[in-house]
């Protein structure tokens, strides 16, 4: 019966467990990816700068107060 036990323990103790930190950055690097990405194609079917979509961005964020 103890080996039983074991086998369901151990493999809960080695598995390394990932911080709540280090899953809000890999979030935060999935964001950013999206945002890079959702900035590129702005770019290529407005046929603009990135600083013009980042203008674009800006003043749609103060439009709705969140800037």
């Amino acid at each position: 019966m103890a080996s039983i036990l074991e086998q369901l323990i151990w493999p809960r103790h080695r598995r390394p467990r990932m911080e709540p930190k280090a899953l809000f950055e890999i979030d935060l690097d999935r964001k950013a990816r999206e945002l890079e990405t959702a900035k590129e194609i702005l770019q290529e079917v407005f046929a603009t700068s990135l600083a013009e979509v980042d203008e674009m961005i800006r003043l749609r964020l103060e439009d709705r107060g969140l800037l």
